[in-house]
Parts: structure tokens; C-alpha cells; sequence
């Protein structure tokens, strides 16, 4: 009698721990679920010619501006300004954006002795100067380098050294357009092709 006892308890006993790993198990394969896939779309952008030619230009200097030459680009259409202007001023101050004080400023923007101002990124700076340069030197009639040099920097030879990187930067540009045509517009096709397919699935 008791041994009948002891042989249901340890088959009671064997029934539970068999049968425990099996519930824990279905019920964690029930809490999985799979994770839902959202399909995002890039709007396919064609890469500016000039971006493209400033781009070359600034790998010269192996500038880490270099990316961003369709920012310059957009910032000078957005405040309708010549779109070689700032790279040439970053060229001066601060040899493309190789030395520069901290705080992504490339072109001597707001410094004073030790105090410099201070952007987020190589983009917001592209930005919030091409503004300050529109708003407080081109609108008020200060477009050419030689007119910006007497508020924009205390050395007298600013001017001359913006002018020359902008004429450089221009013989760059016609130089390219005879030498480069099919091998910019394959540049451009082969952008805008791989733009299109930017559309992935994201966890």
C-alpha cells in the first residue's frame, strides 16, 4: 500500500517537472511576436552639378566639408548668394574647415580674440552664416569680398585672399564643365539612381 503511494507521488512528481519546461516554453514562444516591418520611402534627389564640382574641389584639400557641398549649395539658393562665397571664406579662415576653433565654425564667424561662436554641425553652420552673410553684408550692399573686408575681418588682405579662392574655385567649375560633361552627368545619373532606392525596411 504505501509503496503504491510512493510510486504515484513519484510518477505526480515526474508529471510536473516533464510538463513545467514545456509550459514555460509555449508560453514564451506566445509572448514572441514578430516584429512589425515599416517601409520607408526617400524621396530621390538629383545631386546638383555645382555640388558635385565643389565637392572635387574641396577633396583637394581633403576638407571635411567635402560632404557637405550640397549644403552650400542649397544655403546659397536659399539666401541668394553666390554658392562659391562661404567655401571660399572657410578656404581663408580656417584652410576648409581643417583648423578651426570648435564648434563646426569654418569661416570666422563671430570671433573675437578667444571667444568664438559655436554650431551644432558642419550643416547648421553652412546655414546660419550663409544667412548672417546675406542679411548683414549682401542686402546691405557688401557682396564682393573687397566691400565685406572692412566689417568681415581686421586684415587688410581678407578680401584679396577670398577673391582669389573664388576665381580658383570658378576656373575649377569651367574647367570641369569642358573636361568632365559625360562623366558628371553619369555622376549625377548614378546619384540619383541609388537615391531612388533608399527605401528599406526598418525594425
Amino acid at each position: 500500500m504505501a509503496k503504491n503511494i510512493l510510486v504515484k507521488k513519484l510518477i505526480l512528481f515526474l508529471s510536473v517537472f516533464i510538463m513545467l519546461p514545456i509550459s514555460s516554453y509555449s508560453l514564451d514562444v506566445v509572448s514572441i511576436r514578430a516584429p512589425q516591418q515599416q517601409v520607408v520611402a526617400v524621396d530621390a534627389k538629383q545631386l546638383d552639378k555645382r555640388a558635385q564640382i565643389l565637392k572635387e574641389y574641396l577633396a583637394r584639400y581633403d576638407s571635411p566639408l567635402q560632404n557637405h557641398a550640397q549644403d552650400f549649395v542649397d544655403a546659397a539658393d536659399q539666401y541668394h548668394i553666390d554658392w562659391k562665397l562661404l567655401p571660399a571664406i572657410a578656404g581663408v579662415e580656417s584652410t576648409f574647415g581643417k583648423q578651426i576653433p570648435g564648434g563646426y565654425n569654418a569661416y570666422g564667424w563671430g570671433v573675437y580674440g578667444d571667444q568664438a561662436l559655436a554650431f551644432k554641425s558642419w550643416t547648421a553652420g553652412i546655414f546660419e552664416v550663409s544667412r548672417g552673410i546675406k542679411e548683414g553684408y549682401v542686402d546691405k550692399g557688401l557682396s564682393e569680398p573687397l566691400a565685406m573686408n572692412r566689417v568681415y575681418a581686421a586684415s587688410p588682405t581678407w578680401g584679396f585672399k577670398v577673391s582669389y579662392f573664388l576665381k580658383d574655385l570658378d576656373l575649377f567649375s569651367k574647367k570641369y564643365d569642358d573636361q568632365k560633361p559625360k562623366k558628371a552627368q553619369s555622376i549625377l545619373r548614378k546619384t540619383a539612381a541609388a537615391s531612388a532606392q533608399l527605401a528599406f525596411n526598418v525594425d
